[in-house]
């Protein structure tokens, strides 16, 4: 059976999340859920993942993005998701280090394994050129 990343926030957050994917990005409502459904399966198996470099796509990391700007709801997600370690975002710059479609490969096949779908038009860009968080979406040196 499929995880579903809807039960990882409440109802109010994923409408609220949806609706600043929208707004931001001016993405229509069915693509913003496909979005934030990418982005917090991400974020969840990053956060059971901490020895995996992760990284999302440019369209995933708006909805993660969008998300960790929305500080409140991202703590409340972060402690019921994390065993409160907070998943911190800090982006990658070109010439870093980071083998960008390596950490593609490796993020889809750990998103796959943790029982989530894989929404594979969102998922397939040609390269990736970044690595969003700190060590890889890993746990950060500090809590929040």
């Amino acid at each position: 059976m499929l995880r579903d990343p809807r039960t990882c926030v409440s109802a109010e957050v994923w409408d609220r999340e949806v609706r600043l994917i929208m707004r931001d990005h001016d993405r229509d409502r069915d693509m913003a859920e496909r979005i934030f459904g990418q982005a917090v399966a991400y974020l969840v198996v990053a956060g059971e993942n901490p020895d995996i470099p992760m990284g999302p796509t440019p369209i995933v990391d708006e909805g993660v993005h969008s998300f960790t700007l929305d500080t409140p709801n991202y703590f409340q997600f972060c402690d019921e998701n994390n065993d409160g370690r907070y998943i911190h975002h800090i982006p990658h710059l070109t010439g870093e280090g980071q083998d960008g479609p390596l950490v593609l490969n490796g993020t889809i096949r750990a998103i796959r394994r943790a029982g989530f779908a894989v929404d594979a038009e969102l998922w397939n860009a040609p390269s990736v050129d970044c690595n969003q968080c700190y060590a890889g979406c890993h746990d950060s040196p500090g809590r929040k």
